[in-house]
């Protein structure tokens, strides 16, 4: 599909070596930047907390957690409960 308005990502870092992982978050973080919407799927919570503009967390299907990165930075009962920093 050319030109899409929304790209939707389900762990795009799984299995991948480190290198690979930065040239790809370099990718999407430019694709961001040009006003791609992404909608991004990641276990790896240091990684996503990058590049989102707010993030969700889920636990058994159900929407535990939303707010902005800086606030979960800041929420270690969330952090500790539910992602294991």
């Amino acid at each position: 599909m050319t030109n899409p308005d929304c790209l939707i990502m389900d762990e795009p870092s799984e299995g991948l070596a480190p290198i690979i992982i930065q040239g790809l978050w370099e990718a999407i973080g430019k694709l961001k930047e040009e006003g791609m919407s992404i909608l991004l799927v990641e276990q790896s919570a240091h990684l996503a907390l990058k590049l989102v503009d707010y993030v969700h967390v889920m636990s058994k299907g159900q929407v535990v957690y939303s707010a902005k990165p800086e606030a979960l930075k800041a929420n270690d009962e969330i952090k500790s409960s539910y992602l294991g920093i």
